[in-house]
């Protein structure tokens, strides 16, 4: 058989490649050495290693040869582990294998920066700030509502976990494929509730009826969370993990996540993380706004996600103010494929592509009949397919677009876009790169006035430098929130696209072509999803490092030292319009633990302030029942609809004749620093509003002093406008920052 040019020439580069490597490349290996082994004659195990690498320098005559540089030893090991790393040739490697003490060698690995590389993202380290503040969340419960867990993930292991918290009280429940040994001392808790679904059905068969996961959904939050040191470690990797499954093949139903929540705060949760919800229904109607409420009730933070019905507004769901509402967002990091003309022009394109292979010297065509590369018919015409790279514009669907192009069989192809919908998705089951119309103009360029255009194309590359980062994503829900208007929704922005988590190795993660399925033990997903359990495991570490902060604190800290700008040191802004993200977009702003850990100040709300807002809702008397369970023991002689909330939102009518209107807000923060403090208001006031604060100046003596202050707002429509109020301290390092939203209230909300 005869190999098509473009083949043969690349089989013969990756043989030399191969040979080249083979001859010249060094690798950084880790060596473990039995130190008792160790000569006298030398004074520590450093000297010892350093001695090592020396006698293998004199041993292998080509360690410096101009091929190699010399070995080198990296790190001395005596603690964790006796030896060192060093970088070595394969001549090198055997000649130390040959030496005293010698026990064992391995390659080096990459090891993901973590939670995807979002903890590195969120700037935790181990050094200073909250992972240390709060031992990595050690001993908080984070309680997971999902679709269950794939306990044997390394993510899920115990290492170095200390016996578990004697106040835990849940248990590990045996089932199908699961048994109590699989939960452990990270995993303390796994339970599932089916009820639900069998009442609705008496004749389904639970095909999976335990706490394993044979979605992928739950294992991949849970891992986001709290999951252990591995090659995706959790935001919170020394927090309990808690598994409540309730989302099963066979259904899914409010009944059994009431019940999965119920047991968890009896079990003795300190935080959930929940990422589901329902489409719009009455506060008093959905379950997880009622459960949430009672959890908070018992000091538990729900943190939950704000949906996937963005970028329309009003689409938020979990928007009750009691829950910490998490929109989704864009990391730093991209994933891209090097596209290489052959003009030697190099563009960094964004590509998926789960396969390592290369697209070496190949035709490149653009034909306009061609670029919408929405039919299979027309691609399958063009010549020599396999060795063809087509160039496709954005006039048609892109999933669409790269279906075609796989089953066209051409050999890769140029995605010219910039739907922010394409850079969410870890579906790329084709050779290919997505580059923007700048971009494509210049590629389409060089395809129009070259005889014969050829390109090349790597994948798999990594990069940690996009800009601008973090971005809103577009897929993320917006608020008001129609469950409740009188807070301004969402919360808060957490890392949300293509984050990388557990997996249970046996479900579908992703495709190669048309007809090749891949499994993995960590995939990148994308959504609300994701953010929300990242929100809970900083949340957690809150409560590890203040376990005296209520759940209003917890959030209070999170809002008001949320990062307005991006890595750019300019506005976040929203990817579905490119424009600066608003509060009803992104909350607050980029949650920063860090700054969490030490917010200066405090807006916190006690139960009785929670049902002093239901009592302020002119709910009936069952509707407000089904929230706060009795009427007859809760006070409702003094109704609030102002909530101590560290945010604010006027609103009004689209009708009349938008005269100015005025709405006052009455707040009261908490010094939580370390003594004595002055704070004075900065205010950014909305466009068409004039915002005024008295006092102006907040003066503390002592920690956990309380001052109140009034924001009045004057204002007129019928724009959406936004703002803030700042607290800033005096000769401190304290800014308490809280967004202002005038909003019109829309009827068919």
């Amino acid at each position: 058989m005869v190999l098509p040019y473009c083949i043969h020439l690349l089989f013969i580069s990756w043989f030399l490649s191969a040979h080249m490597l083979a001859i010249a490349q060094r690798s950084t290996y880790i060596v473990h050495m039995d130190k008792t082994l160790m000569p006298n004659v030398f004074a520590d195990h450093h000297h010892w290693h350093s001695s090592t690498i020396d006698s293998i320098k004199a041993s292998v005559p080509s360690s410096v040869d101009r091929f190699h540089s010399a070995p080198k030893l990296v790190y001395s090991y005596d603690n964790v582990l006796h030896g060192f790393s060093a970088v070595l040739s394969q001549d090198e490697l055997a000649a130390l294998k040959n030496l005293p003490g010698f026990i064992s060698a391995y390659k080096d690995r990459t090891v993901e920066p973590h939670t995807t590389h979002t903890s590195d993202f969120l700037k935790l380290n181990p050094s200073s700030g909250l992972w240390p503040a709060s031992g990595l969340g050690q001993d908080v419960i984070i309680g997971v509502f999902d679709s269950g867990i794939w306990p044997e993930s390394v993510s899920f292991q115990d290492d170095g976990m200390p016996e578990i918290p004697k106040r835990w009280k849940g248990i590990c429940k045996p089932g199908t494929q699961f048994n109590t040994s699989m939960c452990n001392k990270k995993l303390i808790g796994a339970n599932y509730f089916n009820k639900g679904i069998l009442a609705n059905d008496p004749t389904v068969n639970i095909s999976m009826n335990s706490a394993r996961d044979t979605d992928g959904h739950g294992t991949h939050v849970a891992s986001i969370a709290a999951g252990n040191f591995a090659k995706a470690r959790g935001v919170a990797p020394r927090a309990r993990l808690a598994v409540y499954k309730f989302s099963f093949k066979e259904g899914t139903f409010t009944s059994d996540l009431i019940a999965a929540m119920d047991q968890a705060v009896a079990d003795g949760v300190d935080m959930m993380s929940i990422s589901f919800g329902s489409r719009f229904v009455p506060m008093y109607e959905d379950a997880i706004s009622i459960a949430s409420f009672g959890a908070m009730m018992k000091g538990v933070l729900v943190s939950a996600s704000a949906g996937n019905r963005g970028p329309d507004t009003g689409t938020l769901k979990n928007g009750s103010p009691w829950i910490l509402c998490v929109a989704s967002g864009h990391t730093d990091r991209t994933f891209a494929g090097t596209l290489t003309l052959g003009n030697g022009l190099k563009i960094r394109g964004w590509s998926l592509l789960p396969a390592r292979v290369i697209v070496m010297d190949s035709t490149v065509i653009y034909n306009k009949t061609l670029s919408n590369c929405d039919s299979g018919e027309l691609l399958s015409q063009v010549p020599d397919p396999e060795c063809t790279i087509i160039i496709c514009d954005e006039s048609w669907d892109f999933s669409d677009q790269m279906l075609t192009v796989s089953r066209a069989r051409l050999k890769a192809a140029i995605f010219i876009s910039e739907d922010p919908g394409v850079f969410r998705s870890a579906s790329f089951p084709n050779p290919g790169v997505v580059i923007n119309k700048t971009e494509g103009k210049q590629v389409i360029s060089y395809v129009q006035n070259s005889v014969a255009p050829t390109a090349s194309i790597t994948f798999q590359e990594t990069y940690l430098d996009a800009k601008p980062a973090p971005v809103v994503a577009a897929s993320s829900a917006r608020g008001p929130s129609r469950s409740y208007l009188g807070i301004a929704k969402p919360d808060i922005l957490a890392p949300g696209v293509l984050i990388l988590a557990a997996y249970p190795p046996n479900v579908f993660a992703t495709s190669i072509g048309t007809n090749i399925e891949l499994s993995s033990d960590y995939i990148l997903e994308s959504g609300t999803s994701m953010a929300a359990p990242h929100a809970a495991g900083i949340a957690a570490m809150l409560k590890a490092a203040h376990p005296e902060w209520s759940p209003s604190a917890i959030r209070s800290a999170m809002m008001t030292t949320a990062d307005p700008l991006d890595n750019t040191g300019k506005p976040i802004i929203d990817s579905d319009i490119n424009r600066e993200a608003t509060p009803l977009a992104m909350g607050s702003g980029h949650v920063n633990p860090n700054r969490a850990l030490d917010p200066g100040l405090v807006y916190d709300a006690t139960p009785q302030d929670y049902l002093n807002l239901l009592c302020s809702m002119n709910f009936t008397e069952e509707q407000f029942k089904t929230i706060a369970r009795s009427s007859a023991n809760h006070n409702c002689s003094d109704p609030s609809a102002d909530l101590n909330y560290p945010s604010f939102i006027a609103l009004y009518s689209n009708e009349g004749n938008y005269t100015w209107l005025e709405q006052k807000f009455r707040r009261t923060v908490t010094n939580v620093g370390q003594g004595a403090a002055t704070y004075k208001a900065k205010i950014k006031a909305p466009k068409n509003s004039k915002v005024s604060v008295s006092p102006q100046t907040l003066v503390y003596k002592n920690k956990n002093e309380k001052q109140s202050y009034t924001l009045t707002i004057r204002y007129i429509g019928p724009n959406w406008n936004y703002g803030l109020i700042t607290w800033v301290e005096e000769n401190g390092n304290h800014t308490v920052r809280s967004p202002i939203v005038i909003s019109p209230i829309i009827d068919h909300w």
